[in-house]
């Protein structure tokens, strides 16, 4: 049997303890995993691709078997053009899994081949997500914890409310 050969795709718009978490959790059952991040130029992001890879680097440097890469247009596509046998994908709650199904399914119909492998969220970041963390941060809340430190930067850079509280934003 060849090696596994996995991907851990998103926009990581910006890159939280959640997905920092599912991806130790797919470390402990796969070998490697490539992070890979979403460049769509139709979307509006908050961060652009470099930043968001550059992000994800910083906040894994610790881990091994991680690597860091872009794609731009059809996920299974890219998933096939580079050998890939998993997706991995995590989910918070109800309504992430109906919309993962359906993607799953989708892929499954373009590419049997390539199988697609769901971990649920820890408890403790069922609420976390890209978006809230945004929103969150840009009225100058409190997003310590919920984000790598090196996020924090990132974001204190887009977000002047949030660069003056930030000494006082809780611990991990």
């Amino acid at each position: 049997m060849e090696e596994t050969k996995v991907i851990y795709p998103g926009s990581f718009d910006p890159f939280t303890n959640g997905h920092l978490a599912i991806l130790k959790r797919g470390l402990e059952i796969f070998k490697s995993i490539s992070i890979v991040v979403a460049h769509n130029s139709g979307k509006k992001s908050l961060f652009t691709t470099k930043e968001r890879m550059r992000m994800i680097n910083d906040s894994t440097a610790d881990l091994q078997g991680v690597q860091v890469k872009c794609f731009e247009g059809l996920l299974v596509d890219y998933a096939l053009e580079q050998q890939v046998n998993v997706i991995l994908r995590g989910l918070r709650a109800g309504d992430d899994f109906g919309y993962e199904f359906q993607l799953a399914l989708m892929n499954r119909r373009i590419a049997p081949q390539v199988q697609t492998v769901f971990l649920m969220t820890d408890y403790n970041w069922l609420y976390v997500s890209s978006s809230s963390v945004k929103e969150v941060a840009s009225l100058g809340g409190d997003i310590g914890g919920l984000v790598p430190p090196v996020v924090i930067d990132f974001l204190c850079a887009k977000f002047p409310k949030l660069a003056q509280r930030r000494n006082h934003l809780r611990p991990a």
